[in-house]
């Protein structure tokens, strides 16, 4: 059985442990590397694809290798998962139905992580809070039993991000779709103003800010600081990092860590409330990836309004519409909801009590909705939410005339195509 839950946990290695567990990262991300461009290079000189089952030989030849001792200390459970997930992110790229891109080289300043599967680990519990994990090579690690694991492991994947370590098993539940819950359902209004406007609501829910007035001025002159120690570090140290420049670094990267759980926390009480109190959610069927394009243009032809468009791009990825959809879409299968997706045209400009659609109605884009036609008044955001829902009723969620592209029929020499235009962009 697959895994179809994730639990994830704080981690508490010892520094020993911890020590090896870094280096463990820098490997699994240089073994990534590795296999990319090997995977890139025959393709680019035989025309072939190499897969997971293929490198795993040579995966076992070089870790036999004295020169590649490095490769050594990594499980080879490890090395193996990370070749798979390679696998997958293939499929993902020559998949149309998947938006992934073309496999991506990773920088030393990525995120660190070790995957593993479910059969190398093992769990013990200690007591209500507190149980252990067993690691190989490693042997056992500490971690915070914030919830049950529930089900059975079928993988795992430790990982550090700015507030420490963390380790996310996929476990194996046995989930099945709930019965319709029969209760009434709602159009959501996401937009940056208001975080989301519901249409059985009559206030706005606001997500709070990522970080206090305090935390807020602790990041910019740490970003001040980081600036001149960079500056510093090119001048005099050859473009070497001083210990000063990477705790700067770290601390910085604790603070953004900070903010963005707690976006992430509001964005799960958010849709989990949706998901839960309703019979079918209905959004706007929305392309993030355009809304938020860079207006810089180019030399010849430079975009106007660059700063204004930067931070109105801050502020729509800061409310995460992409994530929300994510999350309504695995939570109102959980809770016997419908999520239902509709095309956005001229929602803002739609009156909800006439059907009106007259872009006089809400001049200069204010938060107040005033009808032109039949006089009709109301927020901006609730009027536009309520459109949805009634979009949302007539079609059920069809996204007929969505601004998503057709997809493409499927063809060898599609994929090939594809290939082609995209590897030397990404190899160089």
């Amino acid at each position: 059985m697959k895994a179809d839950m994730g639990r994830r946990y704080r981690l508490y290695p010892t520094s020993v442990q911890e020590r090896v567990l870094t280096g463990w990262g820098h490997t699994a991300r240089a073994l990534w590397n590795v296999a990319l461009a090997q995977r890139v290079h025959v393709y680019e000189q035989r025309g072939r694809t190499v897969r997971a089952v293929e490198q795993c030989r040579f995966l076992t030849q070089a870790r036999a290798e004295s020169e590649l001792a490095w490769l050594a200390e990594l499980p080879a459970q490890a090395g193996q998962q990370v070749l798979r997930h390679l696998d997958a992110a293939y499929d993902n790229f020559f998949s149309h139905a998947h938006p992934a891109g073309f496999p991506a080289f990773k920088r030393r300043g990525h995120r660190l992580s070790v995957p593993l599967p479910g059969q190398a680990v093992a769990v013990r519990k200690l007591n209500r809070h507190w149980a252990e994990v067993y690691l190989p090579k490693l042997g056992w690690v500490r971690f915070r039993l914030s919830r049950a694991l529930g089900g059975t492991i079928r993988n795992a994947t430790v990982s550090r991000d700015g507030t420490g370590w963390h380790i996310a098993f996929g476990v194996a539940i046995g989930i099945k779709a709930a019965l319709p819950n029969g209760k009434p359902g709602c159009g959501v209004d996401f937009g940056v103003a208001a975080s989301a406007y519901v249409s059985t609501e009559t206030a706005p829910r606001l997500k709070p800010p990522g970080l206090t007035a305090a935390e807020g001025a602790r990041l910019r002159n740490l970003e001040r600081r980081k600036a001149r120690q960079i500056t510093y570090a090119k001048k005099h140290n050859g473009g070497k990092y001083s210990n000063r420049l990477r705790r700067t670094i770290a601390q910085i990267g604790k603070l953004k860590t900070r903010e963005a759980n707690r976006r992430q926390d509001f964005t799960h009480q958010l849709t989990t409330d949706l998901a839960k109190n309703h019979g079918f959610v209905g959004i706007e069927d929305l392309r993030v990836t355009s809304m938020t394009g860079s207006a810089k243009g180019t030399l010849e032809q430079p975009g106007r309004n660059v700063r204004a468009k930067s931070g109105l791009n801050r502020s729509i990825l800061d409310n995460c519409p992409g994530t929300r959809r994510r999350q309504l879409e695995y939570k109102c299968h959980l809770y016997g909801s419908e999520l239902r997706p509709v095309p956005p045209y001229h929602t803002s400009q739609t009156c909800a009590a006439c059907g009106k659609v007259d872009p006089e109605s809400r001049k200069g884009c204010g938060r107040l909705f005033a009808c032109v036609h039949c006089g009709h008044e109301d927020d901006a955001d609730h009027n536009a939410s309520v459109e949805i829902e009634a979009r949302a009723r007539r079609t059920g969620g069809s996204v007929t005339n969505s601004t998503r592209r057709r997809p493409v029929v499927p063809s060898p020499a599609h994929r090939r195509r594809r290939m082609r235009e995209t590897q030397p962009a990404t190899y160089e």
